[in-house]
Formats: structure tokens, C-alpha cells, sequence
């Protein structure tokens, strides 16, 4: 069996090291599907979720990324994320919460710059909620 080596790390901390079947992740231009042996490539990613066939487990490892950069070689994917949290880690409550606020922020903008920040924080924010579903339908 091939697999290929996956790192995915934030500022803060590294959240997944180790041996993969199959990478998945949201592109700049789409959803991305990563095997062994993969093209180079460096591309950005978008707010959403990273998931990781990890050989000899049914159930996919599952982190959500806030954004952030792909730096992909024949046998080594590297995820450096903005922001990264374990699937098991994320809190519905505390995004939907996360998304109220943020739109709020969009409805008080007084500036471009207000406007911007809030449409940024608003699309991170229904991005995880979004993850979260999907992840807790899988277990």
C-alpha cells in the first residue's frame, strides 16, 4: 500500500502528522484529491475541511482549516493552515455563536475595511459549521 506523508500545522500548534492513503482539502479553485506520487504543487486553500485516510482506519481523520497554503511533493502533503481545528474539537454552539456575530459585524460595518473583515469572518465561520455537519453525519 502507498501512502504519502501529511503534515498539517498552525501558528499555534501541529494537528496531524503521519501516513495517508488519499489527502482531500477545498482548493482556491475547487475541492482538491491528493494520492502518493502527486504532481508538485503550492496553492491556497479555503476555509473548510481537510480530510486524511489514514491506512488501516475506516473512519477519516478530520481537521478544519481557516484558510491557508498547500505545498504539495510526490510524497509529502504539507497543510499550513491560518487557523486548524480537530474535528473532534469543534463546537457547534461556539461557531454558531462565532457566525451571529460576525453578522452583526456585516450589518454595523461603518467602513470597506469593517465590511471586508466581517465578510471574511462571516465565510470562516459558516465554513465550520458546514465541516462540523458533515463530520458529525459521519460518525
Amino acid at each position: 500500500m502507498h501512502t504519502i506523508h501529511v503534515d498539517v500545522v498552525s501558528a499555534e500548534a501541529s494537528i496531524f502528522e503521519g501516513e495517508a492513503e488519499f489527502v482531500a482539502l477545498p482548493g482556491e479553485a475547487g475541492e482538491l484529491g491528493i494520492y502518493p506520487q502527486h504532481t508538485p504543487l503550492i496553492t491556497r486553500i479555503k476555509p473548510g475541511a481537510v480530510r486524511i485516510k489514514v491506512p488501516n482506519r475506516t473512519d477519516e481523520e478530520f481537521v478544519f482549516v481557516a484558510g491557508g497554503i498547500l505545498e504539495v511533493q510526490p510524497n509529502r502533503v504539507t497543510v499550513l493552515a491560518d487557523t486548524a481545528i480537530r474535528g473532534h474539537d469543534l463546537d457547534e454552539a461556539k461557531a454558531e455563536s462565532a457566525r451571529k456575530a460576525a453578522e452583526e459585524a456585516l450589518a454595523n460595518a461603518k467602513s470597506d475595511l469593517d465590511l471586508a473583515r466581517a465578510q471574511s469572518e462571516l465565510a470562516v465561520m459558516a465554513a465550520q459549521i458546514a465541516a462540523l455537519r458533515k463530520f458529525r453525519s459521519k460518525k
